[in-house]
C-alpha cells in the first residue's frame, strides 16, 4: 500500500558525495531545482575549495541538507547513510556525482517521469538510467566562464557499450546506469550507481525490464538519461587525477583514462533546450510544507487512534507508520508542540507492533529490521509493545528457515541474534 504523497517533506531529492566541485556545483543545482527536484542531501568529502560557501544560499533556503563527510573512499557509506536517516523523508531519491545531469527526454520534471514509469510496475524499487558519457569537445583549457552543459554538447554514440575485461567483460560505456530509486525499498548500496533492493523488490529500466546488475543492454534512452560530464576539458581532467574517487582508495584517473573516455562522435545539446524550456519551478515554502505534513499526519493516523481494531486494518501498511513514526519525530523537532509530536510517535509505534500481528510480507518485516535500532533508542512506553511483539513474531519466522541449506541456516542465525538482542533489551531486566 502506497504512502500518502503528502507526508514525504520531499518528493524528489538527490543524494550526492561532492569534493573540489566548487566551481560546477551552482549550476548543476540550478538545472536540478528546474528540473524539479525539490531537495538535495549534499556529503561533502573534505573539499579544501570553497564548496560550502557556494552552497550556503540553498542551506538557508532550505534546499540543501549539508553533511560534512571527510575521509578517504566514503562514497558507499554516505549513500548508505542517506537511504537509513531520510528514506521517510523522500518519495524517490536519485544518488549522483557532480557531473552528472539527470535528463527526461521531454519538458516534463522528473519526479513527473518517475512517477510514470515506477507506478506501473508495483514491484519495482527503482529505476535503472542510462549514462550518455560526454567527452572534452576538443578542449585542452578550462573556460569558467560558461557552464558545463554550454561546453560539452559531444558525446560517445548510444551504442557504446564497450566490454570490461576487469569485469568479466560485462557491458560499459552507455550501458552504465545510475539509480532514482524508491529508497524505502532499497536494501543497500553496493556500487556507486546500483542499488540492491529488499525481496520481491527489484530494478527496472524505463520499459520496466528487470535490470539485476549495474549495466543495461541495449540502453533505454527514450525517457530518460542520465548525461555524464566525467571528462570535460584536458586541464580539468588533470585537476580531476590529482583529486581522486570518492569510492575507491586507488585513483583510477590517469591520461589513459581520459583518451579512453573522451568520445565525442555525436553532437547532443537537447539538455540546453530542456533547461530552457522549463517553467520557473514554484518551491513550497516551509510553512506551506510543514502544514501540508501536520495535515496528512492527522488524516493517516487518525484511524488507529482508538484501539483494539480489527487487525486487517493495519496489514500491509508498515511502511506507513515507519514514516508517520519518522516524520512525527520531524515536526515534533521543528513544528509542533512536544504533546501533539510525542501523540503522533506513540500511535505510530503502537501501530507497528499491532501490524506485526498481521501476516506481513518479508520486504516489509526486513524494513522493520532496518529501523529497529532507532526505535529501540526511543523513550516512549510504547517501545515495549514493539519489542514484545517483535519477540512473540521472530521463533515463527526462524522456522520457516530451520532447513537444511546453507542459505535457510544463515537468515536462521540473523534472526536468532536478533531475538537475543530483544532478550538482552528488557527493561524490567535486573
Amino acid at each position: 500500500m502506497a504512502i500518502d504523497n503528502d507526508l514525504f517533506l520531499y518528493n524528489f531529492a538527490v543524494v550526492s558525495i561532492m569534493k573540489n566541485e566548487a566551481p560546477y556545483v551552482k549550476e548543476w543545482l540550478d538545472y536540478h531545482i528546474l528540473a524539479g527536484v525539490d531537495h538535495f542531501y549534499i556529503y561533502d568529502n573534505d573539499s579544501p575549495d570553497n564548496l560550502k560557501e557556494i552552497l550556503q544560499p540553498y542551506i538557508r533556503d532550505g534546499l540543501v541538507t549539508y553533511i560534512f563527510y571527510p575521509g578517504k573512499a566514503r562514497q558507499y557509506e554516505a549513500y548508505n547513510e542517506a537511504i537509513q536517516k531520510y528514506k521517510f523523508f523522500c518519495k524517490y531519491m536519485a544518488f549522483i556525482d557532480a557531473d552528472e545531469f539527470i535528463f527526461p527526454q521531454n519538458n516534463k520534471s522528473v519526479l513527473e517521469v518517475t512517477e510514470e514509469i515506477l507506478e506501473k510496475y508495483p514491484q519495482a524499487g527503482g529505476i535503472a538510467v542510462n549514462i550518455f558519457y560526454f567527452g572534452s569537445n576538443n578542449l585542452k583549457k578550462a573556460d569558467y566562464s560558461k557552464g558545463v552543459l554550454e561546453r560539452f554538447t559531444r558525446r560517445a554514440p548510444t551504442d557504446w557499450c564497450p566490454p570490461m575485461p576487469e569485469l568479466g567483460n560485462l557491458p560499459g560505456g552507455t550501458a552504465h546506469v545510475s539509480s532514482i530509486v524508491n529508497p524505502r525499498r532499497v536494501h543497500h548500496f553496493g556500487s556507486p550507481h546500483f542499488a540492491y533492493y529488499f525481496e520481491s523488490y527489484y530494478a527496472i529500466n524505463s520499459n520496466g525490464v528487470n535490470v539485476p546488475l549495474f549495466y543495461n543492454d541495449p540502453p533505454t534512452v527514450d525517457k530518460i538519461v542520465m548525461n555524464h560530464y566525467s571528462v570535460k576539458s584536458k586541464e580539468e581532467y588533470l585537476t580531476k587525477i590529482s583529486r581522486g574517487t570518492a569510492d575507491n582508495r586507488n585513483n583510477i584517473y590517469n591520461l589513459e583514462k581520459f583518451k579512453k573516455d573522451d568520445h565525442n562522435e555525436v553532437f547532443d545539446d537537447s539538455i540546453l533546450k530542456y533547461r530552457k524550456n522549463r517553467s520557473i519551478v514554484k518551491l513550497e515554502n516551509n510553512a506551506t510544507k510543514n502544514q501540508r505534513v501536520y495535515l496528512a499526519l492527522v488524516k493517516n493516523l487518525s484511524p488507529f487512534c482508538t484501539k483494539d481494531l480489527p487487525l486487517d486494518l493495519y496489514r500491509n501498511r508498515i511502511d506507513l507508520f515507519l514514516a508517520c513514526r519518522k516524520i512525527s519525530e520531524y515536526m515534533q523537532e521543528n513544528v509542533l508542540n512536544d504533546i501533539a509530536g510525542k501523540f503522533f510517535v506513540e500511535i505510530s509505534l503502537y501501530s507497528i507492533s499491532k501490524t506485526l500481528e498481521t501476516d506481513m510480507k518479508f520486504s516489509d518485516f526486513k524494513l522493520l529490521l532496518a529501523e529497529l535500532p532507532e526505535i529501540l533508542k526511543l523513550n516512549y512506553p510504547t517501545v515495549e509493545n514493539v519489542r514484545k511483539t517483535l519477540m512473540n513474531f521472530l521463533p515463527s519466522v526462524m522456522e520457516i528457515y530451520r532447513t537444511p541449506n546453507i542459505e535457510g541456516w544463515k537468515f536462521f542465525m540473523q534472526y536468532q541474534y536478533i531475538l537475543k538482542m530483544l532478550q538482552a533489551f528488557d527493561p524490567n531486566k535486573n
